[in-house]
């Protein structure tokens, strides 16, 4: 009988999740969010300019440059 109530309590555990996972209606209204036809278009043409604007940098960015002490990096190059 304990058997039977120890997997009757886990059984009882289990359920509120897996039906909280079978519950779309709060997914419902994705469709409608996509399709929304007051969102900007995106250009791509403007985008690219944009990309093309941003200037080079003069340095090569190191990440670990914080990490490592200033004569590692003079060592190694």
């Amino acid at each position: 009988m304990k058997a039977f109530t120890i997997a009757a309590l886990a059984l009882a555990l289990l359920a509120p999740p897996a039906y909280a996972q079978l519950n779309s209606k709060r997914h419902a209204g994705d469709e409608q969010k996509k399709a929304d036809p007051g969102r900007p278009k995106v250009d791509e043409n403007a985008y690219k300019a944009a990309l093309e604007r941003i200037p080079e940098p003069k340095e090569k960015y190191d990440p670990w440059g914080v990490a490592r002490p200033a004569d590692a990096a003079k060592k190694s190059k």
